[in-house]
């Protein structure tokens, strides 16, 4: 049996906020709607669906060109993340995607949607990592994120 949901969050290999997809029960009763990635499916539903879809079209990037000139900066410099460290130069705790959208803010002045970074592995040491930042469905730009320990730390 499959259940129709709406998701309200992006789900990595499912879809983004706001699409329909049909998912067996299984993984709609244990996974997507405990977590509140989705909604079942209804006639309200559908309203709550157009609202976000219209927050979405107000968030995104609205042409590719803007998403291609926007990669282009980024990929440019590094953005710098400061954190506490301990004295090996292990973090305590992990870079956010927070951090990572405050320091794209700080550096270049441009806001991004902290939901569209993403990590191939926790960033929890000094140093450089790579992420990657969805700027539109077919733009995605790699951003080189260099860890500094913040003052005050041990490192």
């Amino acid at each position: 049996m499959t259940t129709k949901l709406i998701l309200t969050s992006e789900v990595s290999g499912l879809g983004t906020a706001g699409d329909i997809v049909e998912v067996k029960d299984g993984y709609a009763r244990n996974y997507l709607l405990p977590r509140s990635l989705a909604t079942p499916w209804t006639k309200g539903g559908q309203r709550q669906l157009d609202q976000i879809r219209s927050a979405r079209s107000k968030r995104s990037i609205e042409s590719l060109e803007e998403a291609q000139a926007l990669r282009d900066l980024l990929q440019s410099k590094p953005v710098v993340v400061s954190e506490r460290a301990g004295e090996n130069g292990r973090l305590f705790g992990a870079v956010s995607t927070k951090d990572v959208a405050e320091g794209v803010k700080a550096v270049f002045d441009k806001d991004i949607d902290r939901r569209a970074v993403e990590f191939a592995a926790p960033v929890r040491a000094l140093g450089e990592h790579k992420a990657t930042v969805r700027l539109h469905e077919d733009v995605v730009a790699n951003l080189l994120i260099q860890v500094v320990a913040a003052k005050g730390s041990k490192a």
